[in-house]
């Protein structure tokens, strides 16, 4: 398998145009498989590369990444700008609407990861994404459910069958430990330690985390494992979640099955989601009492800024409840009495007995 990756590669660099971005952007693929990096990192470099190329073509612009500057890069931001939501796209309609910012952002920095990658392996000598400034993405407020709605969509779960057990145990295992949806389908039976309370979790960039979870849960879990979990469909079948027939779940189905019990809660104005679990479970813990440092490990993280989105929102949502149950505010309690002085009394009167004299001469103009 080595040889024949090792074979591609020198095949794809011996044909004339090799640093034609197209050519390029398979030598990636290659290079950071073998690196390890994660096939949705990898997937979303060479799309991005797919498009910028298609965007060159279609202006007659060359395609060699040597002859790629600064203005080239400006003018597919530009287009990028102005195209449409799933503008192309080969199963969704176009949407009203631009690309978000945030899209934009990650097709620049996905192109600017490739750029410093072509420049590290040799294939050109100067990046112009060091001339370049990315659009900033929009910095957005962060949903998280309200216990209320958390509850609702808990207690929608029927657990009397072994669809509604195993659906009620992921939801359940997503408030408490805040996984990615991708991490929860992708545990492994022995990734699930049902004595000390852990799961092995495999988070972006293939980094391991030991992520722990509560009583509850591991209450659920047993319940799954021992009367719901069906028979794996093959024994190389070693997903820990699995559907009725015994298949690996994956991430598209459990985004569906919640989508399905938001609906069933009546839950409105807010996207009810395993990410939304995610950001939920995260502003629980900050309000609970938890470290942000314990958080950034449960999260998997590689650092405190995101965690501190968390804390600025639990934040706000605690000075939000001080102004609703503000213990001063919210005593019953008679206006102050001033003791006043004579000089004080005098003085009200007089300037009280001055603004009368003043609107009633104003009265008696014609």
């Amino acid at each position: 398998m080595v040889t024949a990756t090792l074979n591609v590669i020198d095949s794809t660099l011996a044909v004339s145009g090799k640093t034609d971005l197209n050519r390029l952007a398979e030598v990636y693929r290659l290079c950071a498989q073998s690196e390890g990096k994660s096939t949705a990192t990898i997937a979303i470099v060479v799309s991005s590369v797919r498009y910028l190329t298609a965007f060159l073509k279609a202006n007659g612009m060359s395609t060699d990444i040597s002859e790629i500057g600064v203005g080239q890069i400006r003018g597919f931001t530009l287009h990028l700008q102005s195209r449409q939501k799933f503008a192309s796209h080969p199963y969704t309609r176009p949407q009203g609407g631009n690309l978000s910012g945030t899209t934009i952002n990650d097709y620049l920095r996905a192109l600017r990861a490739f750029w410093s990658w072509a420049l590290a392996e040799g294939y050109i000598h100067k990046n112009p994404f060091s001339l370049l400034k990315i659009p900033k993405a929009p910095k957005r407020l962060i949903p998280s459910f309200a216990t209320e709605q958390l509850a609702g969509l808990i207690e929608a779960v029927e657990v009397s069958t072994a669809q509604g057990q195993r659906d009620y145990t992921m939801i359940l295992l997503l408030v408490d430990t805040g996984l990615r949806v991708s991490e929860l389908t992708g545990l492994k039976a022995d990734d699930v330690n049902l004595e000390r309370r852990t799961l092995k979790v495999w988070g972006k960039g293939a980094k391991e985390r030991i992520v722990p979870f509560g009583v509850r849960a591991q209450k659920a879990l047993l319940r799954y494992v021992n009367f719901h979990r069906p028979e794996p469909a093959t024994p190389l079948t070693r997903e820990f979640f699995l559907t009725d027939c015994g298949e690996p779940l994956k991430a598209r189905r459990v985004q569906a099955i919640i989508k399905h019990y938001g609906e069933k809660a009546g839950i409105k104005g807010i996207r009810c989601s395993p990410h939304t679990l995610r950001h939920t479970a995260a502003v629980m813990w900050i309000r609970n009492g938890g470290d942000v440092f314990s958080l950034q490990q449960i999260l998997g993280h590689s650092s405190l800024e995101m965690v501190r989105v968390y804390v600025n929102l639990a934040q706000s949502d605690v000075e939000a409840a001080h102004r609703r149950y503000s213990p001063a505010d919210n005593l019953e309690l008679k206006g102050p009495r001033a003791r006043r002085s004579s000089k004080h009394v005098k003085v009200f009167n007089d300037t009280t007995s001055s603004l009368g004299n003043k609107a009633l001469s104003l009265n008696s103009e014609p």
